[in-house]
């Protein structure tokens, strides 16, 4: 690299979204709702003036889990073979700056909810601008690599909406986002993301817990979701994620094969 440029944050992002799987491909409606903490102590409440009245707004960020760059990357759509990060929106950057546009969803104090945002928690926030929508949209316009890429229909069978519903009424909101962002595109691509075959389907995993998916033409079909603990895991006293009450809750309520 050559000269060095200093820049200070601004703010942090705060979300259910922690592990860098769970992040969305680019923002959408699937996605984590959070918001953004900008620093006291420097007139931010004045740079805020004018914000309520946007319905988007662009995030510029960093990518903190990262700490080293790739000259080529494996896109996570429509491309099979390795890119030039500068062609791609890959985090693994020279710089790892990122860019978000999401919804303005409320205003309190120093404190910017958001929604449909494909940030992680403790992301740094370096600046914040309007989207402006004759200046900065382009309808149609798309790499070339991601023109075909095949897009998917998910949905869900009777069980597996029954117990969605369930874990959401439990709090667990991330889970049928991160279902549909990684089912939507190549669901049954193991190089970019963590499923693998089983019987005539597939099995994805989400933090501990696990879906169960077949791919009929272009649609997918969630079968079922259930525990990736086993009875074994669940009688230990070990809990590293804290979460094991909950499992055997949801398994007493939806018992599993599996």
């Amino acid at each position: 690299m050559a000269s060095k440029i200093e820049l200070s944050t601004i703010g942090t992002f705060h979300s259910p979204q922690v592990h860098p799987y769970e992040a969305g491909r680019q923002p959408d409606d699937f996605h984590s709702s959070g918001y953004i903490e900008l620093q006291s102590g420097h007139n931010f409440e004045q740079a805020l003036t004018g914000l309520e009245g946007c319905e988007r707004i662009w995030v510029v960020f960093l990518f903190h889990h990262n700490d080293h760059w790739n000259p080529m990357v494996l896109p996570p759509r429509g491309s099979q073979k390795k890119l030039g990060v500068f062609a791609t929106r890959s985090p693994y950057r020279p710089n790892p700056v990122g860019i978000s546009c999401v919804k303005v969803k409320s205003i309190e104090k120093l404190k910017i909810y958001v929604e449909g945002a494909d940030l992680l928690d403790g992301s740094p926030i370096l600046d914040i601008k309007p989207y402006v929508a004759y200046a900065d949209s382009f309808p149609g316009v798309e790499p070339e690599w991601l023109k075909n890429a095949e897009k998917f229909t998910v949905d869900y069978a009777t069980e597996a909406k029954q117990e969605l519903e369930w874990l959401e009424q439990k709090q667990l909101h991330q889970l049928r986002g991160f279902l549909q962002h990684q089912l939507e595109f190549e669901p049954d691509n193991s190089r970019k993301k963590r499923v693998k075959p089983d019987g005539a389907g597939f099995v994805i995993a989400y933090r501990t817990w696990r879906a169960y998916f077949e791919i009929q033409g272009n649609h997918i079909n969630i079968v079922k979701i259930f525990s990736g603990y086993s009875e074994q895991d669940l009688a230990s006293t070990e809990d590293t994620y804290q979460d094991k009450s909950l499992h055997r809750e949801f398994k007493k309520l939806f018992p599993s094969n599996r």
